[in-house]
């Protein structure tokens, strides 16, 4: 089986790495071609255009920063559908829009081809070692065809049902991980106000009702200083946006999604848009003069969990 991946950024090097180390034979792009060395280094292939990738590989993944990035390599006029036939796969892995991907998968389906949408979840520290869950957004004939792969990129696979419901619960869960960032910096501030010890304030929070999945792994690099969990600003807005805009459609009146915004607006003007997403917790310490910072923690989350076997995760009341 032949597999190509387009879009070697913080998540995609991740995904494509676990291709390679599994013995796949990959074939990679990026706009950047020094991305790419480290996979060409190590055995894959290089492909001159997303149009030759397709007609070369039965699989082209993709994972691209937005929508439009995406539907640009899918609709140039050497982009992947123009390689497309019969019998292949578009595998898109990115975080994207509902409408988006529904309307490339009518085009990809035109050239005979099946689509999928695969978004992943659980940060890139999972992605590097092949633990990390995807979502699976298709026909469950391209799931089962797409399931041994899926696997060996991820631990925990779930099929979602038809395309478009992935990408809905991808944007969902990027929104709750948001939401948890944003009241773990409250927390941890305050907690530094009240004189509290940071490590101690940590434990706390992680053997309590309070944790999370964000706590956990985000608030280690909080308390590094490093703030470097390799997910940016404008990321975060892309992915909120999603999901208010998903919100809106349906007449929900939210009301802790437009502070979440504002908030990582202001943050993008003070620190940059491509900021560090957990450099959300400056605006507070600017406010308040503290520093939220604790010796013994990691500079970046690394996986200390080994690489195991994936597995279909099957929604409870379903044969």
């Amino acid at each position: 089986m032949k597999i190509g991946f387009i879009g070697l950024g913080n998540v995609g090097a991740k995904l494509a790495g676990s291709i390679l180390r599994n013995g796949f034979d990959l074939t990679v792009r990026d706009l950047n071609p020094d991305l790419a060395k480290p996979f060409l280094d190590k055995g894959a292939h290089w492909a001159e255009s997303p149009k030759a990738m397709a007609e070369s590989c039965d699989i082209v993944i993709t994972c691209l920063p937005s929508p439009s990035a995406c539907s640009q390599v899918m609709e140039a006029d050497d982009g992947i559908i123009a390689g497309l036939s019969k019998g292949k796969i578009w595998a898109e892995m990115s975080t994207t829009d509902e409408s988006e991907v529904k309307r490339i998968a009518e085009l990809v389906k035109a050239k005979g081809a099946a689509p999928i949408e695969c978004p992943v979840s659980g940060g890139c520290h999972r992605a590097a070692t092949g633990n990390i869950s995807i979502f699976a957004g298709c026909d469950r004939e391209t799931f089962e065809r797409m399931l041994p792969l899926l696997t060996t990129l991820g631990r925990r696979v779930l099929h979602t049902g038809p395309i478009g419901t992935a990408s809905v619960l991808k944007v969902m869960t990027n929104y709750l991980a948001t939401a948890n960032l944003l009241s773990i910096c409250e927390a941890m501030v305050t907690m530094k106000a009240a004189g509290m010890d940071m490590a101690t304030t940590y434990e706390a929070i992680t053997i309590s009702s309070g944790t999370s999945f964000v706590a956990e792994t985000e608030g280690q690099v909080i308390l590094n200083g490093s703030r470097d969990i390799s997910f940016t600003m404008d990321l975060v807005l892309k992915d909120i946006g999603l999901f208010h805009k998903l919100a809106e459609q349906h007449d929900i009146p939210l009301e802790i999604s437009p502070l979440m915004i504002d908030i990582f607006k202001d943050g993008q003007k003070r620190y940059g848009a491509r900021a560090q997403s957990d450099d959300i917790i400056r605006r507070l310490e600017d406010a308040t003069g503290l520093s939220i910072l604790a010796d013994g923690f990691p500079a970046e989350m690394v996986d200390d969990e080994p690489e195991e076997p994936g597995y279909e995760v099957v929604p409870r009341g379903r044969a």
